[in-house]
């Protein structure tokens, strides 16, 4: 089965093509032309007529969509938000859980196992596990009732059902350093979240194996002209990968200015950190069990007022992103997707270019997606 994608304005690290065409052979991205080059035809034609061509979005921290979150523990959830994340540009979802009892964590690994035998929407290579091992004082959206001490053997049990290739500890925690280092022995990244933790801490949780920062500047302990903190950490330290919500909300435009200028872009990666209110715009919806209050896309606890995840969808974020910043779109993607593909060691993926996989998301030029393909097939 051969597609040809025509007229497209294609991005790919450190490479843009006018009015190119991607071919793609059973799943697989068999050649790009520029569009003096002589196209062989193909079985079928995406005409994009001059749209965005992105290597399909990697979003690594998501819990929900459209009213549905992994913690709702339901097959169908799951389902659903990996269906609604084809609308974003999405093609790679890590499900993301929250802070919840070990009982019910196992059940949603099973549910995400169900959807992994049949990946019919986006893909879903593993599980982001965000908590339980964080700090009260940071909890932030996370029910503080189902934290407790750092347990690795609770996260094997998570990794025999689910692959989890994120975990999300707090390294201020009793412990922290033997879990993260185990954890990386059976194959799981480890990334800072939930925090109060120093600078001292976070060297010590690094030479355990932690190789990320969750939702960068969020939750965690900021820089400080005698103490930098996690913020100094992740600005200083380029071995380290920071996870960035760029809403607007959770992360002034400056700030997100200043990480792209100082940090260097193969160490960023975009998320949404999405929950339930995502494509909702306004109304109510629960978060881990709590309630949340949307208002104009703006996610929030009904009792305390915390920003409680984010209503982002990926492909705003990417125009975001474009518009803060003012770098060329074949840097960007870098953060988009490539980066990604690089840290969960998916091979020939984030990359538009002969080898790699058909994850393909046509934006337009406002930054919507407009279509998504999943190995040369397109699902949205």
């Amino acid at each position: 089965m051969t597609t040809n994608v025509t007229n497209a304005h294609i991005v790919s690290p450190d490479v843009e093509i006018q009015n190119g065409t991607i071919a793609i052979t059973d799943g697989i991205i068999s050649a790009v032309y520029n569009a003096a080059e002589e196209v062989p035809a193909a079985d079928t034609t995406f005409d994009a007529k001059g749209q965005y061509a992105f290597p399909g979005f990697i979003d690594i921290h998501a819990h929900g969509a459209d009213g549905k979150d992994v913690c709702d523990n339901d097959l169908e959830a799951v389902r659903h938000i990996a269906k609604t994340k084809l609308r974003e540009g999405v093609t790679t979802w890590l499900p993301t859980t929250l802070t919840q009892p070990q009982t019910k964590l196992l059940e949603i690994a099973e549910k995400v196992a169900q959807y992994n035998a049949n990946q019919e929407f986006v893909k879903t290579p593993g599980l982001h596990v965000e908590g339980p091992f964080i700090n009260v004082s940071k909890a932030g959206a996370q029910n503080p009732a189902f934290i407790r001490e750092p347990n690795l053997e609770e996260i094997k049990k998570i990794h025999d059902i689910a692959p989890a290739l994120i975990f999300s500890i707090a390294p201020c925690q009793p412990n922290a350093c033997e879990v993260i280092a185990g954890a990386k022995a059976l194959g799981i990244s480890s990334s800072a979240a939930h925090s109060e933790a120093t600078y001292a801490e976070m060297l010590a949780a690094k030479d355990a194996g932690l190789t990320h920062l969750t939702h960068y500047g969020n939750a965690m302990t900021g820089l400080h002209h005698r103490e930098i903190g996690m913020v100094g950490t992740g600005l200083i330290d380029d071995d380290i990968k920071i996870e960035l919500i760029c809403d607007g909300i959770h992360l002034a435009p400056d700030f997100v200015k200043m990480v792209f200028k100082v940090k260097p872009i193969e160490q960023i990666i975009m998320i949404t950190d999405s929950m339930a209110g995502s494509w909702i715009n306004n109304g109510e919806c629960k978060v881990g069990g709590l309630e949340v209050v949307v208002e104009d896309k703006v996610a929030r606890l009904k009792h305390g007022g915390a920003l409680a995840g984010s209503a982002l969808v990926f492909d705003e974020g990417v125009g975001i992103v474009a518009e803060i910043t003012g770098l060329p779109l074949h840097q960007i993607v870098k953060a988009t997707s490539w980066n990604q593909a690089q840290s969960l060691g998916l091979e020939n993926h984030g990359k538009i270019e002969a080898g790699f996989t058909g994850d393909i998301a046509i934006l337009s030029k406002e930054f919507k997606s407009t279509a998504t393909f999943v190995d040369g097939e397109q699902r949205f």
